[in-house]
């Protein structure tokens, strides 16, 4: 069988796609690596700005997407995309499981992962202290101390919900202001428990079977300080999921996918929608957005194929 369209990733790019493919009744086919549909949305604690959704959580956010999709009689597949390639303009997909499918048009919607530190300890104490979602691991740290690595909007939400529930959290910055929206910064600056420490960069992580501390040093003075600390949860920033399309579409020098905002590459019939792809603002609404106008776009390129 070669599908209409084949939609790569199941978090909100990839869900509003299948949405929007139903309702267009493409014969459709939604690839999600993991079994629960949603993406990183699943990770976080609270919504804020989802229109018409102020406060829902990430995991049910992404169970309403789900649920819509199904609704529709959406396809899924699991398993991971191991080769992709094009052959006389059809798709060719294989997953990790050695299944195969084709189709006449693509979306990738694969998102980004999370950014490694880089530094002794980080991996030998990964889930052992160390974590990369304050939603999954919060509740781990009661009562506890907790150290935050970042400075953009996901670290002071990470912070900000840690604070309700640690002892204390210190939020280490390599520079003297954050680049989170203004409500956050407030918000954060204004608990108690939170201590920021600027300028500063984390050197290395410490701990036998669980982290016990962390080594910083100020990058404008050089002094070093070491902070005694149950858990480290590093947020500065993704890395695209985008190595297995490296040479079949263009991407920037960071790994994005080039695509406009009809989300098309330039490739023909291969669509890049979400984190994955080159744009200033990456966010739930525009993620699924993209979605929606890549099944527009990919519409147009099947009628031209007819």
């Amino acid at each position: 069988m070669i599908y209409d369209v084949i939609i790569i990733g199941s978090g909100p790019a990839g869900l509003a796609a299948g949405i929007y493919a139903q309702r267009a009744e493409l014969n459709t086919l939604i690839i999600e690596k993991n079994p629960m549909s949603g993406g990183q949305i699943i990770n976080t604690y609270e919504v804020d700005n989802y229109p018409g959704l102020p406060g829902i959580s990430g995991f049910e956010l992404a169970e309403k997407f789900r649920t819509h999709c199904d609704g529709l009689g959406a396809q899924f597949v699991t398993g991971d995309v191991t080769k992709f390639e094009v052959v006389d303009g059809v798709k060719k997909i294989t997953l990790d499981n050695n299944e195969e499918y084709e189709a006449k048009s693509v979306i990738i919607a694969t998102g980004a992962a999370y950014r490694k530190l880089g530094v002794d300890g980080e991996l030998q104490l990964s889930g052992m202290g160390v974590s990369y979602c304050a939603t999954c691991d919060g509740a781990f740290f009661r009562n506890k101390t907790t150290v935050v690595v970042g400075g953009g909007d996901v670290a002071v939400e990470d912070a900000i919900f840690l604070a309700r529930l640690c002892k204390k959290v210190y939020v280490v910055h390599r520079r003297h202001e954050f680049r989170a929206a203004k409500t956050l910064c407030n918000r954060l600056m204004s608990m108690e428990n939170v201590e920021i420490i600027w300028d500063s960069v984390v050197d290395k992580i410490e701990g036998k079977d669980l982290v016990e501390a962390v080594q910083i040093t100020n990058r404008e003075t050089k002094e070093q300080r070491r902070i005694e600390t149950n858990g480290v949860f590093i947020a500065v920033g993704n890395l695209p999921n985008s190595d297995v399309y490296k040479g079949v579409v263009a991407m920037d020098e960071a790994g994005y996918i080039v695509a406009n905002e009809d989300c098309e590459t330039n490739v023909p019939g291969i669509y890049a929608a979400g984190d994955i792809r080159t744009k200033p603002l990456k966010q739930i609404i525009t993620a699924a957005a993209d979605g929606a106008n890549a099944i527009t776009a990919v519409e147009k390129y099947l009628n031209e194929l007819a």
